[in-house]
């Protein structure tokens, strides 16, 4: 029996039966780098023929896989495999030092000392999850504090408690593709047999969201820079040309022909550090763009600069001078990062969000809307692949070139009808639902002279009772009616009928005016409006419709007499020196999209 136990205890991998009938195999497979917790491999073999059988076979393959990830093909960890790597990468300066940083930063702390082979594809996504979740790798205190320097200061305002931010995607992807070629030359190399970064998907590419000057903010970009005119040469051909800063910086003298008006972009400077070194262009390829007038002349006249400063101090500008230069011989290049912070400075004095990359956006973004076809925009920019990274990425939305589309769609559109009665008429031609049909039945009860203008329709609970309509279903009727300015009145009153001018048809029967007020005023026939009147305190009484004559506005203080002893009988009193705190505006019948006109006495 002991030495049953034994055994029992030494087996690896456990075998439970679940309350479903089914066979959970669960396999330690050790401690996760990144995060520390313990990774278990679980399998759930459903109830079936050779159950038991299939479940052993499961715990093996586990440990298998377990043991293949303990065991690597060679002892050499992540670090050693990532020197290796970075050692054979072709890259230039700057994209090498890029990506030093980014291991030394994210990756090794995590999992440089863990064998290369014992990496797998959980680890991998805990490192990207933890990425994710800050770019500091903090602990998750809230007590940590990020100072605005690591030497000893006395804090202010600038060291603020930590808050974690998520390293940007774009970076992360970055970091994918370094450990995916290390791995890949790791499995040519036979130091692992397998890349795991395969089974690692990166964060999405996010969308390009090229964000150009306007022409406006371009003017004042180049109003500010030519206070300097060197400064204001150089972002004229950066507007002018979409050429990389490193490539308008290393451009010399040599590469200008100004009596052809081309000039020939072969090289770009790049920093490692403080050290400036020559280098081919991005693409390792030369192209030769041309010149229109006005930047010739801009070339021209900075030419002319150049060579009166060289006179001046005795020094000769060779052709193989930088044609921008601080130095009066042209003997040193800019600094592209330098030109980068004069640029962001003279933006942030103009009130502007942009920076130097843009106007390469702004160039490309230009030329395309001026009709250039894309393989030359391309060609100029110095990007590869027939201009698809032009049209993905450098082509921001332009407003004239999406109106030029707009108005040419527009142009072959079938006609649309026209005037303002349109969706009436729609309605009273082909009525789809009972509120149409009942508010189609309205109006026409309404032509016919059966509820004459100035008169109420009928109240909502005798038309559903008549029709055999719901009550909200009328409701929704009379709102149809008053948007086509048929009805007036608010909600809750019983509404009164107008028949403005937008009603096609035959014209509405009027109510006969009142006996006392057919004799018009003398100048004015009396007609009917529409009156709120308004009282202390800005309280509206609800609109009702009367009977005046704008040329004698007594008739209107009569109403407004009878509304407001009416509404507030509490608050008139017998004399008229109240009246002074009301007053009523008139809209005449039929307009009730007409400015009031207001009366007060």
């Amino acid at each position: 029996m002991t030495r049953a136990k034994a055994g029992r205890r030494r087996q690896r991998g456990t075998i439970d039966r679940l309350p479903s009938g089914a066979l959970r195999v669960r396999v330690y497979g050790g401690q996760d780098p990144v995060s520390g917790k313990r990774n278990i491999l679980v399998e759930v073999i459903e109830p079936g023929p050779r159950q038991e059988a299939r479940a052993e076979a499961a715990r093996t393959r586990l440990l298998n896989a377990v043991d293949e990830q303990r065991s690597p093909r060679t002892s050499a960890t992540l670090d050693q495999l990532l020197d290796r790597y970075l050692e054979t990468l072709d890259v230039g300066a700057t994209t090498l030092r890029a990506y030093t940083r980014y291991l030394e930063l994210h990756v090794r702390p995590f999992l440089g000392r863990t064998k290369a082979g014992a990496v797998g594809a959980e680890a991998l996504d805990s490192l990207y999850a933890e990425l994710r979740r800050c770019r500091d790798h903090c602990s998750g205190s809230a007590k940590r504090v990020d100072h605005r320097t690591p030497r000893d200061h006395e804090c202010d305002d600038r060291c603020r408690p930590h808050r974690c931010r998520p390293l940007a995607p774009a970076t992360i992807r970055h970091i994918h593709f370094v450990l995916n070629g290390a791995y890949s030359r790791g499995v040519r190399w036979r130091w692992v047999s397998v890349n795991p970064v395969e089974f690692v998907s990166p964060p999405a590419k996010p969308p390009p969201d090229p964000q150009p000057p306007s022409a406006a903010e371009a003017a004042r970009l180049l109003n500010e820079a030519w206070r300097d005119l060197d400064w204001g040469a150089l972002v004229w051909l950066f507007m002018t040309t979409g050429a990389r800063r490193g490539e308008l910086c290393a451009l010399r003298w040599s590469n200008v022909d100004l009596e052809s008006g081309t000039l020939t972009i072969r090289r770009a400077i790049a920093q490692d550090g403080r050290a400036l070194q020559e280098k081919d262009t991005k693409t390792h390829q030369q192209r030769r763009l041309a010149l229109d007038a006005e930047t010739v002349e801009v070339l021209c006249a900075h030419r002319a600069r150049c060579d009166e400063r060289a006179r001046a101090l005795g020094v000769e500008l060779r052709p193989e001078a930088f044609v921008f230069s601080l130095a009066p011989d042209g003997s040193a290049s800019l600094v592209p990062g330098s030109v980068t912070q004069r640029y962001s400075r003279m933006a942030a004095r103009l009130g502007l969000d942009t920076h130097l990359h843009n106007l390469r956006h702004y160039s490309a973004t230009e030329l395309i809307a001026a009709g250039v076809d894309v393989r030359t925009v391309a060609g100029r920019l110095g990007h590869s692949g027939g201009g698809v990274t032009t049209l993905r990425v450098y082509a921001a939305w332009v407003s004239e070139a999406d109106q030029r589309a707009a108005s040419g769609l527009g142009s072959r559109m079938p006609e649309r009808p026209a005037g303002p009665g349109s969706e009436m008429e729609r309605v009273r031609r082909d009525p789809q639902s009972a509120r149409e049909r009942l508010a189609v039945e309205l109006l026409e009860r309404i032509e016919s002279g059966v509820v004459p203008v100035g008169r109420h329709l009928p109240g909502v609970k005798v038309l559903a009772a008549e029709q055999g309509l719901a009550p909200s279903t009328v409701h929704r009727a009379f709102e149809l009616l008053r948007e086509w300015g048929v009805l007036v009145g608010a909600v809750g009153e019983r509404p009164t009928v107008v028949v403005p001018s937008a009603v096609v048809g035959r014209p509405a029967a009027t109510a006969p005016p009142e006996p006392e007020q057919q004799e018009p005023v003398a100048g004015q026939a009396a007609s009917y409006f529409t009156v709120v009147v308004r009282g202390p305190g800005g309280r509206r009484y609800p609109a009702r419709v009367v009977t005046g004559n704008l040329a004698d506005p007594t008739t209107f203080r009569a109403h407004l007499i009878g509304i407001a002893r009416m509404e507030e009988p509490e608050a008139v009193g017998e004399g008229e020196e109240w009246i002074g705190r009301y007053e009523i505006e008139v809209v005449p019948l039929g307009a009730p999209n007409q400015d009031p006109m207001v009366l007060r006495w």
